[in-house]
């Protein structure tokens, strides 16, 4: 049973919990924070919405839920062009670009590097799994109880 209280502070948390994550994402490459532990704490936020709402209600709310089977794969697809990549340019694996001496690209604060890539795609990777295996188990749960 939730309460008007408890759907509030659901929603009201949503937001924070991404930009909380987006925050740990891009303070990884300054210190300690990475991809998994951002697509950990953005897919806590969707969890909370899925534990009070309810999964029809939660992707009725942001319909955009319904694609974290594709985010993972993206994700996947694109840790795995960061690793192997380098490989087919006959460099060893995880060899990242732009190399020591060469001019970065900046975006804001933010070196555009091939980690940068990287860190991204296990974000995706971790929150696109967590986010449908949540969804997966509230089905379950609601064909169960019916």
């Amino acid at each position: 049973m939730t309460t008007v209280l408890t759907k509030m502070v659901a929603r009201l948390l949503l937001l924070p919990s991404f930009m909380i994550a987006l925050a740990m994402l891009m303070h990884g490459y300054v210190n300690v924070g990475d991809g998994f532990s951002a697509g950990v704490v953005a897919s806590s936020g969707v969890a909370l919405q899925y534990i009070v709402f309810g999964w029809r209600e939660s992707e009725a709310r942001v319909p955009a839920w319904r694609f974290a089977p594709l985010l993972a794969f993206s994700g996947l697809v694109l840790v795995l062009l960061v690793v192997f990549v380098p490989v087919a340019l006959g460099e060893p694996l995880l060899t990242h670009y732009p190399r020591a001496g060469i001019h970065v690209v900046h975006f804001g604060s933010i070196e555009l590097l091939t980690a940068v890539l990287f860190d991204v795609g296990v974000f995706l990777l971790v929150f696109g799994f967590i986010v449908t295996t949540i969804s997966m188990f509230a089905r379950a749960a609601e064909r169960s109880h019916s």
